[in-house]
């Protein structure tokens, strides 16, 4: 049996009339060869709101859909291209088409910016073979440079060009990756945390092209697109347009649809290649039609409906839903907008229903039970849900909804001024059922790190703030600036959902300070991962004497957190300093000097700050964890496995603690430990090799039988992934030349160099397969001549390819 959102859909679709001249437009062009000048693969559809995009969105899919395509569509629910990534996936697997090394890659990308969000000490700690500090690569300031003149284009950036130089902020990034490799054994995982766009977009690439070679097209629709194109725009033009990460099957074919053109800036030297679809109001032969189809065919209201419409195909299709049969019944031009949308609904409850579910954001069935209220008698019931979704100015699917812009925006604006009382109220009993949902993910996650990378846990927060903000518009502005600094946390893609709501609470409620706010922070908001922006955002936020002390105190803290990253550490000092001065029981502020003293050598202060950090958060985790990595320093290796085990027993998933505790039982000679440890850590990552040939490591010098299994199964693992991209095919190639290596299978070792070098492998790839090829020589005792050749070979290659860049 269809559900309820396919039949809706249906009769939406067998009902659909204009725009047949855009509709045969897409049609055609699957008739083309992909390889004909005339094939079009990307459509901009573009016009003011009401004009009838995200409908004539829909009738592309149904279009693609009966060409055999596979369809995946975003809106603005993605806020970065790796959000784009994720759903197109998603939706892509949901018909048989998976994304395997995309999705494993994802999985790995997540697992290693958890490990450096959670351990700040990795992205800080310097690497004496890596990058030289003393200045930032050209190849590094130039992306950066190029990144800021983005910036320069979106309106509201000049309060931050001044606050950020391109040099300092390249620095920062070749300071970083330095300090990740000091952790993490892969340059594939430094960089897949550095530049996870840049990493993940080849293997999504594939994915699309394996989907292309099973489905006569693959087609992709962006709707909303005036919303995400500041984040979206320089991506998605280099996937359709240049080969910068891979090819794009000739069979793709991209629309996006949004308010206002492509910004000729980004878009200029494609812009000939774009086939443009313009759309305006209906033509009046089109509105008639309509019209007719809806049983409306009397003159007097036809013209009726055209003059209070304007022709705008939404309000067309409203105001002819109920088939009136005289002008008076259309209504006359002194009736609100509102009154229009809801003229043939006579029933009261049902009319008070359809204005209050204009509030929230979007809206399920349980949402639907809050916003009407208990008064409402017929307002619990899923049969006046099912009505509510039926009516011609909502769209959704899923069992959730949303109203339509033009709509919407009417609807709150008569709820605002007719009842200031109400609408708070209405606003502050929404806020608190997503503040019900956010705490019971909260009560399943347990720690605030998860929480805030948790989707879910986001959706519930930023929905919940929503209501709140609009509440009290007029107050808002200090809890604004707060919650902003909250969104810095996790990084820029969190902030960029913050920046949204701010403006989009600055529309709804009336509040120009927010809208103001949002906007400032979105012209920063592509710049994803750059320590230097979240300084200038945190500098402006500082400067705002509307901060409260509490806020204030933690954004000196975060601020302090991206100058420890810089190896600013006096800077960072400094910033912690004030941060205790404003609030002395923020743990993060004790944990955060602590663990400069600990960069700086100065270890029982480090000591000292983090035991304080303890005491006022006993369940964080990643402050048990560096104190435990302190005491490994300073060779207290039992107080050192004491901390390390109290931060796994609060997050057993923290597989950075979990494989410092091997390290230490392999050091110590406690092997059994040490494998159980290893092979946790296996079973929380089992796509990375590493770990499988950490295990038979440690079983050789155990000397367990089970070694022989786990060289094998890391020579599987390491071979799959010759497979894939370039960068992790080297990667893969290098970890099979140190695999054999360690087991002394030298004439292998001979064929295992001569793929490695073959594949082009980078400078610092070649660089950390020598310096692990040093460290199993070690720990392993092997032939000191034997590896010291292969390493001479790899300097020599080292070499080269640093010639060669």
């Amino acid at each position: 049996m269809p559900s309820r959102q396919e039949i809706i859909r249906r009769r939406r679709r067998t009902g659909f009339v204009g725009r047949r001249g855009e509709i045969a437009a897409f049609q055609d062009n699957f008739a083309r060869d992909p390889q004909d000048d005339q094939y079009q693969f990307l459509f901009h559809i573009h016009g003011n709101a009401g004009v009838g995009k995200t409908t004539l969105v829909r009738q592309w899919e149904d279009v693609a859909r009966e060409k055999g395509a596979a369809i995946a569509s975003v809106g603005d629910e993605v806020h970065s291209a790796l959000e784009v990534m994720e759903s197109v996936s998603a939706q892509l697997r949901g018909q048989g088409l998976p994304f395997k090394d995309f999705d494993r890659l994802l999985a790995t990308y997540r697992q290693r910016r958890q490990e450096a969000e959670s351990s700040p000490a990795l992205q800080s700690e310097a690497n004496p073979g890596g990058t030289d500090s003393g200045g930032a690569s050209l190849s590094s300031t130039l992306a950066v440079q190029a990144g800021l003149t983005g910036l320069g284009m979106l309106p509201g950036v000049g309060a931050f060009t001044g606050a950020v130089d391109p040099r300092q902020l390249a620095q920062r990034t070749d300071r970083l990756r330095a300090s990740l490799s000091a952790r993490f054994r892969s340059h594939d995982d430094v960089q897949l945390v550095l530049d996870p766009v840049r990493m993940l977009t080849p293997p999504f690439l594939e994915g699309l092209a394996q989907a292309g070679e099973r489905r006569p097209w693959v087609a992709l629709f962006f709707d909303t697109y005036e919303r995400t194109a500041p984040v979206l725009d320089t991506w998605l033009r280099d996937i359709l347009m240049t080969d910068r990460y891979g090819s794009l099957p000739l069979n793709t074919v991209a629309v996006a649809a949004g308010q206002g053109r492509l910004n000729a800036r980004v878009w200029g030297d494609w812009l000939d290649l774009v086939a443009e679809i313009p759309l305006d109001v209906f033509t009046d032969e089109e509105a008639r039609r309509l019209l007719a189809t809806r049983g409306v065919t009397e003159d007097e209201v036809i013209d009726a409906i055209l003059d209070l419409s304007g022709r705008l195909p939404v309000l067309v299709d409203m105001l002819a839903q109920k088939n009136p049969h005289e002008p008076t019944a259309v209504g006359d031009p002194s009736d609100t907008a509102v009154e229009r949308f809801l003229k043939w609904e006579s029933d009261p409850q049902r009319r008070a229903a359809a204005l209050a579910c204009a509030l929230p954001l979007r809206l399920d069935e349980d949402v639907y039970r809050v916003a009407v209220g208990e008064g409402n008698s017929g307002g619990g019931t899923g049969e006046e849900y099912a009505w509510l979704q039926g009516l011609p100015f909502i769209s959704g699917e899923a069992g959730r909804c949303r109203y339509h812009d033009v709509v919407r925006t009417q609807m709150l604006r008569l709820q605002r001024k007719q009842s200031p009382i109400r609408w708070r109220e209405q606003h502050l009993r929404l806020a608190d059922v997503f503040r019900s949902r956010r705490l019971a993910v909260e009560r399943v996650l347990r720690r605030e790190r998860a929480c805030l990378w948790d989707a879910g846990w986001w959706e519930h927060h930023l929905n919940e703030m929503y209501h709140r903000l609009c509440a009290d518009p007029r107050e808002a502005l200090p809890a604004a600036l707060g919650q902003t600094v909250w969104s810095c946390i996790p990084g820029t893609a969190e902030m960029n959902r913050w920046s949204q709501l701010l403006v989009r609470v600055g529309g709804d409620a009336g509040a120009d300070s927010l809208a103001m706010l949002g906007r400032q922070l979105e012209s920063i908001a592509d710049a994803e991962e750059s320590t230097g922006v979240l300084t200038a955002v945190l500098t402006l936020l500082l400067a705002r004497t509307e901060l409260g002390t509490k806020d204030r105190a933690l954004a000196h803290t975060v601020r302090a957190r991206e100058h420890r990253k810089a190896k600013q550490y006096g800077r960072a000092l400094a910033d912690c300093g004030t941060a205790l001065e404003l609030d002395p029981g923020l743990g993060r502020a004790w944990a955060g000097s602590g663990e400069i003293y600990r960069l700086v050598g100065r270890y029982e202060e480090a000591l000292t700050n983090f035991t304080r950090a303890i005491e006022i958060d006993p369940d964080d985790s990643w402050a048990f964890a560096i104190r435990g990595r302190i005491y490994g320093e300073l060779e207290r290796r039992e107080e050192a496995l004491a901390d390390l085990t109290c931060s796994l027993a609060i997050y057993p998933g923290y597989l950075w603690a979990l494989v410092n505790r091997a390290d230490i039982y392999r050091s110590t000679g406690r092997y059994e430990e040490a494998i159980a440890d290893y092979s946790r850590a296996a079973q929380l990552d089992p796509s990375d090799g590493w770990y499988a040939l950490e295990l038979a490591v440690v079983c050789h010098m155990a000397g367990r039988s089970e070694e022989h299994a786990h060289w094998l199964r890391a020579q599987e693992l390491f071979t799959e992934q010759t497979g894939g991209s370039p960068i992790s095919a080297a990667r893969a190639r290098g970890n099979l030349l140190i695999a054999a290596c360690a087991q002394s299978r030298w004439e292998s070792t001979e064929v295992r160099l001569t793929e490695l070098l073959a594949s082009d492998p980078e400078e610092v790839r070649i660089r950390t397969v020598r310096q692990d090829l040093r460290e199993i020589q070690q720990l392993l005792a092997l032939d000191e001549g034997q590896v010291g050749r292969l390493c001479e070979v790899l300097e020599t290659a080292e070499v080269e390819a640093s010639a060669r860049a």
